[in-house]
């Protein structure tokens, strides 16, 4: 199979200068205000946009190198395959968060409830729509003891290169 090429739409400009210490998930990052810069190619395409309570955003993890396929997450202390979790360090090293956005100004997103390091290349923005998104009888695994839990929880040096 051919390698993809992806090309950044705009710039995640966060509070978070280093990874150590931020939010893991944008349920521990309540409140957290955020910019994102979409390049001016891209602008046209944030029409209708506003209308959007929260955005689902697909970025590039930049400070990622590398990957394992069994990892300690962050919200856990036993080791679980990676894609049981959403450890950063991927073998397509793509981060998904759904956050709160404000508003919209000249091609600059206003959101809050962020989780992410400053300076991230943006891929890809999608609206969160609960009829789509949104799934019963939910199940979440290994997680089903500790989610309720993820906004007390940081990230540490365990998947920085």
């Amino acid at each position: 199979m051919k390698s993809i090429e992806l090309q950044p739409i705009g710039i995640i400009h966060t509070p978070f200068s280093d990874p150590k210490g931020m939010p893991i998930q944008p349920a521990g990052g309540v409140g957290v205000k955020a910019t994102i810069e979409v390049f001016p190619e891209f602008r046209e395409g944030l029409a209708d946009l506003d209308g959007f309570s929260h955005i689902a955003l697909l970025y590039f993890f930049h400070r990622s190198e590398g990957y394992e396929l069994r990892v300690v997450p962050f919200m856990d202390t036993v080791q679980r395959g990676l894609f049981a979790t959403r450890a950063p360090k991927r073998p397509n090293a793509i981060g998904l968060s759904v956050v709160q956005l404000d508003r919209i100004e000249d091609g600059v997103l206003h959101v809050q409830n962020i989780d992410i390091v400053d300076g991230t290349p943006l891929l890809d923005i999608k609206p969160y729509v609960p009829e789509f998104d949104s799934q019963p009888n939910i199940r979440t695994g290994w997680l089903e003891t500790v989610r309720k839990t993820v906004s007390d929880r940081r990230s540490d040096e365990r998947f920085e290169s």
